[in-house]
């Protein structure tokens, strides 16, 4: 079943676009797209987080009675865990919270969440964002005219042009980006998503260029320099033949 989206213009719906089938008319995986928001979510995150165990805290070098005769239980320092002002234990320390995924998977969440939006007439087309003078007023204004409501919304344009952002910066439920640098995380987010229709096709573009399972020119280099070339053998030590090597003739 061939994708189709709808394409507003200034007196409301102006005609419809096709997309192919391949590309944004996968199936909606859930999961997939959990994982990617997961790790978007995560990689965000500073890890900047730490605690002062014991050994990090000031004080403590004597220990605070004797062992025995006192009556009450051996200590070892004021600033063991278990005393106020002590060292906290398996406390957080600095991390990374990055995660990894595979490139083919990163690019299908991003198909999945986009047909995800078609499935549930949410996403909308644009032949282009007119307002330019870069007033806040004049671009709600205009997006208002297109019938769009004031919720939550992804605007995905060819180029971030100034007047667009100084415009949009001020609108607290509007969201700008390009195709190149929109994610799974701010499609499902938004209530609804607009287009440029230069960006959707380009976006198309870019998730179709690459056949599954290819290997890009880097993956391929690193795939070479990480190869562990043969060992020579060491000089006066002769080879030891492996099964099934035949002898050579002798000249």
């Amino acid at each position: 079943m061939m994708p189709t989206v709808e394409v507003l213009g200034a007196e409301g719906k102006a005609g419809t676009l096709e997309l192919k089938p391949d590309v944004f008319g996968v199936e909606i995986r859930v999961p997939l797209m959990h994982q990617a928001v997961t790790r978007e979510l995560n990689d965000r995150r500073a890890g900047t987080h730490d605690t002062r165990g014991r050994s990090e805290v000031s004080g403590g070098g004597r220990k605070p009675w004797r062992q025995k005769g006192t009556g009450r239980a051996r200590q070892g320092s004021i600033r063991a865990t278990q005393w106020k002002g002590g060292g906290k234990p398996f406390g957080p320390t600095p991390r990374s919270y990055a995660q990894a995924m595979p490139r083919s998977m990163r690019r299908e969440a991003l198909r999945v969440a986009v047909a995800a939006k078609i499935a549930a007439g949410e996403l909308k087309v644009l032949e282009r964002v007119e307002p330019s003078d870069g007033k806040t007023k004049t671009l709600v204004t205009w997006l208002g005219g297109l019938g769009l409501a004031a919720v939550p919304t992804l605007l995905v344009t060819t180029s971030l042009g100034a007047a667009v952002v100084r415009a949009a910066r001020n609108v607290p439920w509007l969201t700008v980006e390009t195709p190149s640098h929109v994610s799974v995380y701010q499609l499902l987010r938004a209530r609804q998503a607009v287009f440029e229709r230069a960006a959707l096709l380009a976006l198309e573009q870019a998730l179709s260029d690459e056949a599954p399972g290819a290997l890009s020119a880097e993956s391929e280099m690193h795939n070479r320099s990480s190869r562990t070339p043969p060992r020579a053998p060491r000089s006066g030590h002769p080879r030891r033949k492996d099964v099934g090597d035949r002898d050579e003739p002798s000249v």
